[in-house]
Parts: C-alpha cells; sequence; structure tokens
C-alpha cells in the first residue's frame, strides 16, 4: 500500500531540488514513488502542479495525486478525480487526497511557499531521511501511522506535530 506525504518548503525551488534528490534516491533504489507533484501558486494565486516526469523504478503511474489535487484544490473534485484515473490509467485507489487534505495544502502555498506532494510505495527512511534533512520542510499531512509520522518529522527537523 502507498503512502501520501505533503511537506511544505519555503519556496518552489527547494520543494524541486528535494523532488529532484528523491529521484536520484529512486534510481539507487532507496525509495519508490508512486506519483511526486509539486504544488504552489503564482504571484496571481493560480494553482501550478509540477508532475515528476519518472518515479519508482520505471515511469509513474501517474496522475493519481496531480488529478487529485488540482481537482480538490481548483473545487472541482470530479473533474480532478476524472483527469487523475486517465492519467494513472483508470487504476483506483485512496490516496488519501480528501477535502481536509486540500484544505490544508492550499492554506500552506502563499506564494512563494510550495509543497511537494508524494505517493511513496515503499523506503528506506534512515537512508533517505539525511540526504534531504539540510532542506527541512514542514509535514502538512501523511497517511503515516504515528510512530512513522513522527520518525519523518524528526528527519526533516520538523517539531510542529
Amino acid at each position: 500500500m502507498s503512502e501520501l506525504v505533503a511537506i511544505a518548503y519555503p519556496d518552489r525551488q527547494t520543494a524541486q531540488v528535494v523532488r529532484d534528490i528523491l529521484g536520484d534516491l529512486s534510481r539507487q533504489q532507496l525509495i519508490e514513488l508512486e506519483d511526486a507533484v509539486v504544488a504552489g501558486r503564482d504571484h496571481k494565486g493560480e494553482l501550478k502542479l509540477e508532475q515528476s516526469v519518472q518515479a519508482g523504478r520505471g515511469r509513474l503511474a501517474g496522475g493519481a495525486v496531480a488529478g487529485g489535487l488540482a481537482g480538490l484544490l481548483l473545487a472541482v473534485p470530479l473533474l480532478g478525480a476524472a483527469v487523475g484515473a486517465a492519467g494513472a490509467a483508470a487504476t483506483q485507489r485512496d490516496v488519501g487526497v480528501d477535502d481536509d487534505f486540500a484544505r490544508e495544502l492550499a492554506a500552506a502555498l502563499d506564494p512563494p511557499r510550495a509543497a511537494l506532494v508524494l505517493l511513496v510505495r515503499e523506503a528506506t527512511a534512515d537512508k533517505v531521511l539525511p540526504e534531504i534533512r539540510e532542506y527541512g520542510g514542514q509535514v502538512i499531512r501523511t497517511s503515516l501511522g504515528p510512530e512513522a509520522e513522527t520518525a519523518l518529522r524528526s528527519g526533516l527537523g520538523d517539531s510542529v506535530a
């Protein structure tokens, strides 16, 4: 089962750097990502989603997170779900993208802030977290259990629970 992880960063560039590091780590098979999306708002307040071209060991399942986020943040959940389902080749699963999550994410995306939203299939946390710790980040939401979420927060240096 995949886990949803959303981490806020001070700006889009930082979120992109962390996404790229995670992409490198996926090629080393230290993390397996189903989807990786950088979400932020431009100076006009318009939502911008930048989906990774590849994650995991091959191409992304694609669209599961991006479509759902776009729909929820644009207040068109059915459209977002349709886009996400089409991009994910109609794989149907609940990835934890709900209205509460969308509200939390939208609140965290005041420009220039951005979020990295990940759908993680598997990870070797003790190898991954040290590689991204210097970039910090504030955990917005996860579908991880309490112990794993606490370890993630600690690994990122996020003291907010």
